[in-house]
């Protein structure tokens, strides 16, 4: 089921604080890499006072992106979990040596458009990074539920994950002196 719009929109808190640069390495230090397991997804996510309903909803964020093909290599040529006509197709962009800046859209169904299909994907074991399929194994975990819920409702989706956004827009938020209240939040003052 493909929505987009307003459906996805979502107010934040005004008056927070903005660092007034971005850090890659930072970044990669606090988001789990590609390769994560379940358990290993969910540590990481604890870690920051996310739980797993936060966890599955944010992963929604991967229906718009683009993966390089050294972060999906492993999966496609490794995985037992993965469609094999998916992994055929990807193989295609994303040789066994080499190409690994070739990239892949995170959601091949509707890669420039926020919907579910990202779940739906998953259920089909058609998940772009190995980190992505960990969330539905079919085993009838929580997650499972999550991502089939996400996979049908749209509305439950956008719900979830608008409040996980604002939860984790609110982690370790900068105080006193440091960085800046943005007169326009596109730019640095």
């Amino acid at each position: 089921m493909s929505l987009g719009g307003s459906l996805y929109w979502y107010k934040v808190p005004l008056g927070r604080r903005d660092a007034r640069t971005a850090s890659k390495d930072a970044a990669n230090s606090n988001l789990p890499p590609p390769f994560f397991s379940f358990p290993q997804l969910l540590a990481n996510f604890q870690a920051h006072g996310l739980d797993l309903k936060d966890l599955v909803a944010l992963s929604g964020a991967h229906t718009i992106g683009f993966a390089q093909c050294s972060t999906f290599r492993n999966r496609i040529y490794n995985d037992t979990n993965i469609d094999p006509t998916f992994a055929s197709s990807l193989q295609g962009t994303c040789p066994k040596s080499g190409g690994d800046s070739n990239l892949s859209p995170l959601d091949r169904v509707t890669p420039s458009r926020v919907d579910t299909s990202y779940y739906s994907s998953l259920l089909s074991k058609r998940g772009l990074l190995h980190s992505d399929q960990e969330l539905f194994k079919g085993d009838g975990s929580e997650s499972d539920s999550l991502v089939k819920l996400y996979s049908r409702n749209p509305f439950a989706f956008a719900t979830d994950f608008k409040a996980s956004m604002i939860k984790m827009g609110n982690m370790k938020p900068l105080t006193g002196n440091a960085g800046e209240i943005r007169v326009n939040c596109r730019k640095v003052n």
